[in-house]
């Protein structure tokens, strides 16, 4: 009787079976793809200084626009300047690669669709200010404590005036509590929260 020796399975791995690139916390934060990561993470490198502390180096703020650019997300001058005043709000002289990496997450959603359809903002701005939900039918142009106040009561949900009163600051740049969030504002607010890319 002749033994026969075991048959050998596949032993080396197709090119197209190679593992997938992980998403990291960061990137899952922010929703964008181990790919798009990488991609944002080789551009800073491209103009990264070391610091101590920081694993991953810091960009001077002169660098940041050149390695937007070399991503593919060129920032209008109004957007560069509020970008940096979030990268750098202490006028350091560089940031770190976490806020830069949230600004290009960013500006990567805006570019991916140009924006979320009108009706759906309409439609969205007006469940929030109480038209078209059978509630209060008062058409209101600008989204008021009031309206958030109800929303918070509908969700049954503790939460805080001063909290609330600092959202509507926060959507309308501080322009004062009685001034209200406006629709443009608040798909602003909505599309930094995530809810439209």
């Amino acid at each position: 009787m002749r033994v026969m020796p075991p048959k050998r399975k596949a032993g080396g791995r197709a090119k197209d079976d190679l593992p997938k690139e992980r998403q990291s916390k960061l990137a899952k934060e922010h929703n964008i793809s181990a790919r798009e990561e990488r991609e944002i993470k080789e551009a800073f490198a491209l103009f990264a200084e070391p610091m101590d502390g920081e694993k991953e180096g810091v960009i001077p703020i002169k660098d940041v626009r050149r390695a937007m650019v070399a991503l593919g997300l060129p920032p209008s001058k109004p957007e560069l300047k509020e970008f940096l005043s979030i990268m750098d709000p202490d006028e350091e002289g560089h940031a770190t690669y976490e806020p830069f990496l949230a600004i290009c997450a960013l500006k990567l959603h805006a570019r991916d669709d140009g924006g979320p359809d009108p009706a759906e903002v309409d439609e969205a701005f007006r469940l929030f200010a109480g038209a078209g939900t059978g509630a209060e039918e008062d058409n209101t142009p600008t989204l008021t404590l009031a309206h958030l106040k109800r929303i918070a009561m509908t969700l049954k949900q503790d939460v805080d005036e001063a909290l609330l009163r600092d959202m509507i600051l926060e959507a309308n740049g501080g322009a004062g509590v009685g001034r209200g969030v406006s629709r443009s504002e608040f798909e602003e607010v909505m599309r930094r929260a995530g809810a439209w890319r």
